[in-house]
């Protein structure tokens, strides 16, 4: 079976189980937290708690519908891509990693949820469904990942790796510099998390992610 601390044993065994344990811890300390996030929402614009965006590719390539907080306008990830008044927006987006350093669309609760990942709990959700991990690559959406690898034909090989593991709330990119690490970059590190994945990484990056969330480095 090999070393079920390390590599793909732990993957396929220890690793669940990791997530299952916490995730419930999670769930019952962030509870008022979600309790706040999901009032604040409601009173700060119309629209439902949770955002309505496409699919995520996840392990093996298969899509899956990722659960987060609501942090922009009502249909503004379809607004952005069909809308003729986002038509420059759209351009910049695509331009700038698929990530906009001044986004319109987004509440101005939205901009706080997101700036601390409070967004991102309700992926824990995810998790116990058995599609994400707590720690792993970055779940994209699908016209992203083909975007970016026009843009990063090099990076091909190592998307392929990243999409061979579940996806993860956090993950190594997302503690070291989050939104402002460019895909190519974003990618290598991804793949260089599977290639070390081991209990003592994870437990690494599940530690240094609160620091993240408090101080909303790099988030956008």
């Amino acid at each position: 079976m090999g070393n079920p601390f390390t590599g793909k044993a732990y993957e396929r065994y220890l690793k669940r189980l990791l997530d299952i344990i916490l995730s419930v811890i999670l769930v019952v300390i962030f509870s008022p937290i979600c309790l706040i996030a999901a009032i604040a929402i409601k009173l700060n614009s119309k629209g439902p708690i949770f955002a309505d965006v496409p699919e995520r590719v996840g392990q093996g390539r298969e899509s899956f519908k990722m659960f987060k907080f609501r942090s922009m306008i009502i249909d503004a990830h379809q607004m952005l891509r069909i809308d003729p008044r986002f038509k420059s927006l759209y351009q910049e987006y695509k331009r700038g990693n698929y990530k906009l350093k001044k986004d319109p669309r987004i509440t101005s609760v939205g901009r706080f949820i997101r700036k601390h990942s409070v967004d991102e709990i309700p992926q824990i959700v995810n998790v116990l469904r058995g599609e994400m991990s707590l720690v792993g690559p970055r779940a994209y959406y699908k016209d992203e990942l083909e975007g970016q690898q026009l843009v990063y034909p090099q990076t091909k090989r190592l998307v392929a790796k990243v999409l061979s593991v579940k996806p993860g709330i956090t993950g190594l990119w997302q503690v070291s510099g989050r939104s402002e690490i460019n895909f190519d970059k974003r990618i290598a590190l991804d793949a260089k998390y599977i290639d070390a994945m081991s209990l003592w990484k994870d437990l690494e990056i599940i530690f240094r992610t609160p620091w993240v969330m408090l101080t909303g480095k790099g988030a956008v």
